[in-house]
């Protein structure tokens, strides 16, 4: 059992990010018997979701569940978004898939790439329903890292990461003229 204990990545009341479904919160670690195995669980819960999942603690790695991205990690997502958009020429429906693989990698910066890719701005033409879904999902979970990894509210996250993508030369000169 020692083992176990020591294989332990996470603590209760640590923030995780689980690539499908964002930044949960491990509730708890328990040992559940299946089958007659005894397996140790985390228990994380989803908040917005208002769900909760049980991760054998042997299949973290092969889950994809990270921590949530350090200082560093955080400034390169910042630096995407303030780089140009690189949308291709394909169809929507590929390119919607592209970017709704990416949102559930679990990887910060594909995240901030779909978030800067379907970012408009004022005097940019609107977005289709499904552009803005994946948009606000992406930046949904963009905030909710960004926001436990500075220890600062997800609407003050939403600011910094919106502050990021206005530095964006193509986006600035288009607010600027709007204004």
């Amino acid at each position: 059992m020692a083992d176990i204990k020591n294989s332990r990545k996470y603590k209760v009341n640590e923030y995780v990010v689980y690539p499908s479904h964002g930044v949960g919160k491990i509730t708890d670690i328990l040992e559940q018997e299946f089958a007659g195995m005894k397996l140790e669980l985390y228990v994380i819960y989803f908040e917005e979701e208002k769900m909760t999942l049980r991760v054998p603690i042997s299949k973290v790695e092969s889950t994809g569940m990270r921590a949530i991205s350090d200082t560093n990690l955080i400034d390169e997502a910042f630096t995407i978004l303030k780089s140009n958009a690189k949308t291709k020429k394909t169809m929507w429906s590929r390119r919607a898939q592209e970017y709704e693989t990416k949102i559930n990698s679990g990887d910060i910066i594909s995240l901030s790439e779909v978030v800067r890719d379907l970012h408009r701005n004022p005097s940019q033409s609107e977005q289709s329903y499904s552009e803005r879904q994946l948009y606000e999902q992406a930046l949904d979970r963009l905030a909710k890292e960004v926001s436990r990894s500075k220890g600062i509210k997800e609407v003050e996250a939403i600011t910094n990461i919106e502050n990021q993508l206005a530095k964006n030369g193509r986006n600035a000169a288009a607010i600027a003229a709007v204004s």
